[in-house]
């Protein structure tokens, strides 16, 4: 059953005190010994994956790693782990690609890892993801296991393995990365351990913009929290120190990159103006509805009708997933990558990625996975990820990025 008490007030999980703090020797083996199930799930489902991509790989003469590693924004992060921020791609056309459309956490981490590694900057990149999906995968597990159980929490994992652009995981690109600091992050203000949601923000910010949906999770529920908390009677309740300093350290990641740009592109807007030039940027969903339109006007009719059906069933999970009580850290978290997504504009194909970690918008389905008999699950969850690594191979070895 889901706990619908308020954050501040969540039961801690087994071998954790109320005060936050681990109980030494116990809480981290006894944490890796419930995921384990789910980090082997998802460690096979991720080789099935490289598997079909290896063989498609074979048949179409473009080898996996270059796939993986060495294409579109691959590229980008390599070059500024290897040079540093400074390099700009003028386009025909007017636009003008910098890489500080990029943000750093990623390629400091390729160039820690090549420096002390005999490894390239991409092959570096190609380890922080193959790490840090799997402690995403933990982190996913985790709040599934909190909510719903160990089932559940092994289904979400295993469903969020298996989406049809789950193969991003697996390339040298900042999804995996982000998604582990993500769902740390949000698992953290589920437990009330807000200086550890505020840095797990913090870090989110550095890697990806959309390291916003983390801070606001952070944000929204501790000022609900704090709501609550002043509507009751009595002696103000322990840990608001706590929280409101993991409020300050949230948002410090993002800021700082993106004051960090303005300073250097001598604008305050510097990093959106850095955006316009990719043809990125936010009008409400004006330009993604114009080219879901524009797909009817002729034979490409059944793409727009595959994307509106796509729109409408993320939507219909996010509102599923109010129904059923979801807990308000992961409310806002993925509506806010939700939002982001949907009303940005840019290159539409790479809408499913940026969605990609947004995985509470799966729990509803993880719950009903978990339902089933193992035989029929294991059946179903199998048939799923056979379905995404053919996706994944097909997609990768198009002309365009993910």
């Amino acid at each position: 059953m889901l706990d619908n008490r308020p954050v501040t007030e969540l039961a801690s999980p087994s071998g954790i005190r109320t005060d936050g703090t681990a109980r030494p020797g116990r809480a981290v083996p006894g944490a890796l010994r419930r995921a384990a199930p789910a980090l082997l799930a998802y460690a096979a489902v991720r080789a099935l994956g490289a598997v079909v991509l290896v063989l498609w790989g074979t048949a179409t003469g473009k080898g996996a790693h270059h796939l993986l590693s060495g294409r579109w924004d691959s590229v980008w992060y390599s070059r500024i782990a290897e040079d540093g921020y400074g390099y700009t791609l003028e386009l025909a056309g007017g636009k003008v690609h910098s890489d500080l459309a990029f943000f750093p956490l990623l390629p400091w981490l390729e160039r820690v890892l090549s420096g002390v590694l005999p490894l390239s900057a991409a092959d570096a990149g190609l380890l922080v993801s193959a790490v840090a999906s799997l402690c995403a995968a933990g982190g996913i597990f985790a709040v599934g296991e909190r909510l719903h159980g160990r089932r559940a929490g092994v289904a979400l994992v295993v469903l969020w393995a298996a989406l049809p652009v789950g193969v991003v995981q697996s390339m040298a690109y900042s999804e995996s990365l982000f998604t582990a600091l993500a769902a740390w992050g949000v698992y953290a203000v589920l437990t009330g351990r807000w200086v550890w949601a505020g840095t797990f923000a913090a870090l989110a910010g550095l890697t990806r913009p959309v390291g916003a949906a983390v801070v606001a999770a952070v944000w929204v529920t501790a000022a609900v929290a704090l709501l609550r908390a002043r509507r009751r009677p009595g002696p103000r309740p322990d840990g608001v120190g706590r929280m409101l300093l993991g409020v300050l350290l949230a948002p410090l990641g993002w800021l700082a990159y993106v004051v960090w740009v303005g300073v250097r592109t001598g604008s305050p807007t510097g990093y959106l103006d850095v955006q316009g030039g990719w043809g990125n940027g936010f009008d409400g969903g004006v330009a993604f509805g114009t080219f879901v339109a524009e797909r009817f006007t002729g034979a490409a009719w059944p793409v727009g009708l595959g994307l509106l059906m796509g729109v409408a069933l993320v939507i219909l999970l996010y509102v599923t997933g109010i129904r059923q009580g979801q807990p308000l850290p992961l409310l806002v978290y993925s509506g806010t990558v939700l939002l982001l997504a949907l009303t940005a504009k840019g290159y539409f194909g790479s809408k499913p990625r940026l969605m990609l970690p947004a995985f509470p918008l799966l729990l509803p389905l993880a719950t009903a996975l978990a339902r089933q008999r193992t035989a029929r699950a294991g059946a179903t969850a199998g048939a799923v990820a056979l379905a995404a690594a053919c996706y994944g191979a097909f997609w990768l070895n198009g002309s365009g990025p993910p």
